[in-house]
């Protein structure tokens, strides 16, 4: 390893940095957390090529940036502890995962924070305090204000919407009890050791767990996914990953019930609506319309998925799973 640390520049409260602080924690790699802020906005603009954590900076000066390329990049650095599981079906599923939580468990993460007062008050006050250190308590006021002003217009980027409100909150209803009954045998969703869907996954969660609202159903509800998330705060190898026959009975019903019923319909229509350069786009969700507009990041990263199927050599075990969790017909 080199001799000093990587720096990581990001904030508690956004999910993608505190998935490549686990990441970091996991695999041991001697980080620097900075939280981005003024006094470090020019080191930040040094190394960043978009306004936007986490950033990474290497100790040979490189910046990297989106998490999951942060990811994979490391992996390739140092494979071990792996976080891919050695079955290649299992794996692609892992990814597959990761990619759900990254795209989708991002709407609900978003809507709860800034939909309703409570929420927007705690994030409000969390990130004026952590990007405005040493200010007085009128000051902070100041600073809620102006970054509820800034976030809230934003929650139609996600589809959060009074008319979408119930499809956001029953998806996180339905992923919580999926994940609470899959996650009270085992530590973490692939066994007792973290794969890539648990950091994926984790991020969002972990916004979700902090935040009033959504952290009371949470609690409420879903006891064993508040413990994973814990640990998933400093990861480690505790055991094998699980092979699928072991994991399938309770963790299909995620592919089915939301990875294929919900997800992967919105990102296929939103690939769709950027490819004919149309603004916005309907799919229907819950028996009901759901409307946002079209992001052509979400679209690249769909493109990113079905590169990765394809390059599945052997499919024999990995398509009759991803055909009976109704899965495959949007990836294939």
């Amino acid at each position: 390893m080199p001799g000093s640390p990587y720096r990581i520049y990001g904030n508690d409260l956004s999910p993608y940095s505190v998935k490549v602080r686990s990441y970091f924690r996991f695999k041991q790699l001697p980080h620097e957390w900075i939280i981005r802020s003024p006094a470090v906005e020019d080191e930040f603009r040094q190394y960043a090529k978009l306004p936007l954590v986490p950033l990474v900076v290497t100790p040979e000066g490189q910046g990297l940036q989106d998490s999951t390329p942060i990811l994979e990049h490391f992996e390739t650095q140092q494979p071990e502890p792996s976080i891919h599981h050695p079955d290649p079906a299992a794996d692609f599923i892992s990814a597959l995962i990761e990619e759900y939580g990254d795209e989708w468990g991002n709407k609900p993460m978003f809507h709860y924070r800034w939909f309703y007062p409570a929420d927007q008050a705690s994030a409000g006050g969390r990130l004026a305090r952590s990007q405005m250190p040493g200010l007085d308590d009128a000051a902070i006021a100041q600073g809620v204000e102006m970054i509820t002003a800034r976030m809230v217009p934003r929650l139609s980027l996600v589809g959060s919407t009074e008319a979408t409100r119930e499809q956001i909150e029953g998806s996180y209803g339905r992923q919580l009890a999926i994940l609470d009954a899959h996650l009270a045998r085992r530590t973490y969703l692939f066994g007792e050791r973290p794969g890539l869907a648990d950091f994926g996954l984790f991020a969002q969660l972990h916004q979700l767990s902090t935040d009033p609202t959504p952290a009371a159903v949470m609690r409420d509800g879903a006891p064993h996914v508040v413990k994973w998330i814990q640990a998933m705060l400093g990861p480690r190898v505790d055991g094998p990953f699980e092979p699928w026959t072991a994991l399938a009975p309770t963790l299909m019903p995620l592919l089915r019930d939301e990875i294929a019923t919900v997800f992967l319909p919105w990102s296929t229509a939103n690939a769709a609506a950027v490819t004919a350069g149309q603004k916005e786009f309907t799919v229907e969700i819950d028996a009901r319309p759901f409307t946002q507009e079209a992001q052509k990041y979400h679209a690249k990263s769909l493109a990113a998925l079905r590169a990765r199927y394809a390059a599945v050599a052997d499919r024999a075990v990995l398509d009759p799973i991803l055909e009976a969790s109704g899965c495959l017909s949007w990836l294939a």
